[in-house]
């Protein structure tokens, strides 16, 4: 892995660094830019801009350019026609990433952000970059989301998600993709932050084998269950946000057959991290 390039560091990480109303600066930072009408409808140019705001203003919880050119060479590999996002904050891994999307043949990219502010925000700089008539934001929990897309027939299947919202919903949103048949054989999954702060739940998912998973879905109960400690301990990232809902529980499909591996390489700060890329290369019958 290649030495982080220290000179497109964001600023530093603050005790309290999101929902302070640096999000909303954020958009005064890159409407009021001198060269406003050059940025218009050009995604890498709105990038740049909060790439910029983030390094000399305020620090802002992005994927940045390293993980995020894990994440737009697998989109050019895999060539999705339909990809999900959840978690969407201020819209950079959505720009960088429906941009990828619609250059390699892509039909639609859905955002699911909760929180509705940040979701304005989205929704603003994805029109500024000429994207609107492709990328779709949807404001409310992840797992609610996914359901009504799915009941409305919206979302028919998923080619490619990213996950990067609330940690401990990375498991249960995927298996209640599993459930709805929206991830299955073909389906392409990218998290973040599996180092940095770490996702043990799942990744020990994705890395397990079928008769494993059958195991655990046999054995587990409200009682004693790991994930829901590990969400006890992560929510602490949250404390300034509503309070999460209770995770939601779905069996997903046991039977699907993944192989998964991590890429390391950095957030936008220089901290070690790694994005985890699973492919769903089958099912096993029942």
């Amino acid at each position: 892995m290649a030495e982080f390039d220290q000179s497109k560091a964001y600023a530093e990480q603050e005790e309290v660094f999101f929902d302070d109303g640096r999000e909303l600066e954020l958009l005064h930072f890159v409407y009021g830019k001198p060269d406003i009408e050059e940025i218009r409808g050009n995604p890498q140019k709105v990038l740049a801009a909060i790439d910029e705001f983030a390094r000399t203003k305020k620090y802002l919880m992005n994927v940045g350019e390293d993980k995020g050119k894990i994440v737009t060479e697998l989109i050019s590999e895999v060539k999705p026609e339909t990809m999900v996002e959840l978690g969407g904050y201020i819209g950079y891994s959505c720009l960088l990433y429906a941009d990828a999307v619609r250059k390699a043949g892509g039909k639609r990219y859905f955002s699911l952000e909760r929180d509705p502010v940040f979701g304005a925000v989205i929704s603003s700089l994805v029109d500024l970059a000429g994207l609107g008539d492709f990328v779709k934001v949807i404001i409310g929990s992840s797992a609610v989301s996914i359901k009504r897309l799915h009941t409305e027939g919206t979302l028919k299947h998923i080619d490619m998600m990213f996950l990067d919202h609330y940690k401990p919903a990375y498991k249960t949103d995927l298996k209640l993709c599993e459930e709805l048949k929206l991830v299955t054989p073909g389906s392409v999954l990218a998290a973040d932050n599996v180092i940095k702060p770490g996702n043990p739940p799942y990744l020990e998912y994705v890395r397990s084998s079928v008769a494993e998973k059958r195991k655990a879905a046999e054995d587990s109960s409200d009682e004693s269950n790991p994930d829901a400690r590990f969400a006890d301990r992560t929510a602490k990232q949250y404390a300034n946000r509503q309070t999460e809902e209770k995770l939601q529980q779905s069996r997903g499909n046991p039977n699907l057959i993944y192989e998964s591996k991590l890429i390391n390489s950095y957030e936008p700060s220089g901290v070690p991290d790694g994005v985890e890329i699973t492919r769903c290369t089958g099912e096993e019958s029942s």
